[in-house]
């Protein structure tokens, strides 16, 4: 095991005790594969499954996994239209399982995501039966205000490449703070505590994914 393995593994423990007193069940699996075994080990056959922009969970394999399982999978790119799309956000508040990613974490066991459309942080904080957050070691801050720093930093400018909008960081590469009309910075969620127990699982991964 080399160093880097060996520390986020007991960084891993430490995490887990650090969630539950926020609320949150966490664990820790050392590569993607573990993780993406894990997830699936944790959702029910039969169960209705969705999830967020996340590119960590498609990085790993988990929503190819799902697509390909027995589960009733809520697609949100399936709607055609504005109306079904808002028909279908309606089966998503509602599913079993809400699978995301986290823009950033805390040491002391908090989640911290930036949203522009906000149906990720919407779902959340509030909605499916349970919400399972895939998040890689390199995510972990000192506190809220270093996760935010980190997301606009490192997560939103290379995000707004990939959903190619026209604000500045998408053709600077730098944050411009801005309050353009596709800003993908719009609502920052701080997940303090879950009042639910056992409604989020937070499954740390040794491996870098997304952003």
């Amino acid at each position: 095991m080399s160093y880097r393995s060996e520390s986020f593994l007991m960084a891993g423990e430490t995490l887990k005790k650090a969630f539950a007193r926020h609320g949150m069940d966490a664990c820790y699996c050392a590569t993607a594969e573990e993780a993406k075994e894990k997830i699936l080990s944790i959702i029910p056959e039969g169960s209705s499954v969705t999830w967020g922009g996340t590119e960590s969970m498609m990085e790993a394999g988990v929503i190819e996994a799902v697509k390909q399982g027995n589960y009733e999978v809520i697609d949100r790119k399936s709607a055609k239209t504005p109306e079904e799309a808002r028909a279908l956000y309606g089966k998503i508040v509602c599913a079993d399982y809400f699978l995301t990613s986290t823009n950033a974490f805390t040491k002391d066991g908090m989640l911290v995501n930036i949203d522009g459309a906000s149906n990720r942080v919407a779902c959340i904080a509030h909605g499916p039966a349970h919400v399972i957050v895939l998040a890689s070691m390199d995510k972990m801050c000192d506190n809220v205000e270093d996760a935010v720093r980190r997301i606009r930093t490192l997560a939103s400018p290379p995000n707004a490449v990939r959903v190619n909008v026209q604000t500045p960081c998408a053709k600077t590469g730098v944050c411009g703070d801005c309050l353009s009309p596709e800003c993908i910075c719009c609502q920052i969620l701080v997940t303090r505590y879950s009042r639910v127990p056992g409604r989020i699982t937070v499954v740390l991964c040794g491996e870098k994914l997304g952003f």
